[in-house]
């Protein structure tokens, strides 16, 4: 039994009679949901909830069903004690830490499927990623009925595809977005840094510098073809990388951008060296990004 400040609740009837009797004091619920084995963008999370919520909900669940045949569930790191000492440090109050048999006791037969922007970006190389991602998500917002939920800029798509559901279904809650957190030269800080030799942490912030590039032309001539193509020769330039995807789409749509598109997502998938790293920049072609 781990002795902490956080609540650790592992069954759906106990997390909603929290949630109901927190509603029932007219108080805001702050909802973070994570896998676990938590680093510094969870905790950012977490403590932007704090700030804006009256109870923080964190939810620690490895949730099979948005891995492929590929990716190793079972390897996937766990440490409930480790990351509730870091929770109850970003001020989080009630950690929902269920089974796997707790968050799916049966299968009915209906899927929620993430559709066209989820074949796409990091999407093309993953099927049914996002389809079980947003199976949880959902089960996660009937569950904790959060105010606001806060998940990463980093994981853009990811974070397109749950505001669209939101959007299209009414879900009735706000969903805040935390800037990328970055290293002093821009690379965008990952647990996948570690894997980067001496030279490829050099080249890695060549991703970043080249997606500023984009932005900026992209602003001054809203030529996307050409901002996208000096991006990808800055890169390639300037790295030993292979470029996956560089790319600039309307957000959340995550569709071709045309005379009616706003808001604007400029993201790269870069391997450097045998590591795969993701950035993006989301800004607004009239002004600053909502």
């Amino acid at each position: 039994m781990i002795e902490t400040a956080v609540k650790i609740v592992s069954t759906i009837a106990e997390l909603k009679d929290i949630v109901r009797k927190t509603k029932q004091q007219g108080k805001t619920i702050g909802l973070v949901p994570t896998m676990g084995y938590l680093h510094e963008g969870h905790l950012t999370l977490a403590s932007n909830a704090r700030k804006e919520n009256d109870l923080v909900i964190m939810s620690i669940f490895v949730n099979p069903t948005q891995f492929g045949p590929n990716e190793d569930f079972e390897s996937y790191p766990r440490d409930l004690p480790r990351d509730t000492k870091l929770a109850e440090s970003a001020g989080v109050d009630i950690i929902f830490a269920p089974s796997v048999e707790e968050m799916y006791p049966t299968d009915g037969g209906i899927y929620i499927r993430a559709g066209r922007q989820s074949e796409i970006l990091c999407g093309a190389s993953r099927p049914g990623h996002f389809d079980g991602v947003l199976q949880v998500v959902a089960k996660l917002f009937h569950l904790a009925e959060p105010t606001r939920a806060y998940f990463g800029q980093k994981d853009a798509q990811q974070v397109a595809i749950i505001q669209t559901m939101v959007r299209d279904y009414n879900f009735p809650l706000e969903i805040r977005t935390v800037p990328i957190v970055r290293e002093a030269d821009g690379l965008a800080k990952s647990s996948r840094n570690v894997y980067l030799t001496e030279q490829d942490r050099q080249e890695a912030a060549a991703i970043f510098a080249a997606l500023q590039m984009a932005k900026e032309e992209i602003l001054a001539s809203g030529n996307v073809e050409q901002a996208a193509a000096k991006a990808v020769h800055y890169i390639e330039s300037n790295t030993s990388g292979k470029i996956d995807y560089l790319e600039c789409l309307s957000y959340p749509d995550l569709a071709q951008i045309n005379d009616k598109t706003t808001d604007v997502l400029l993201a790269a998938a870069v391997y450097i060296g045998k590591t795969r790293l993701i950035d993006n920049l989301m800004f607004s072609l009239k002004g600053e990004m909502k």
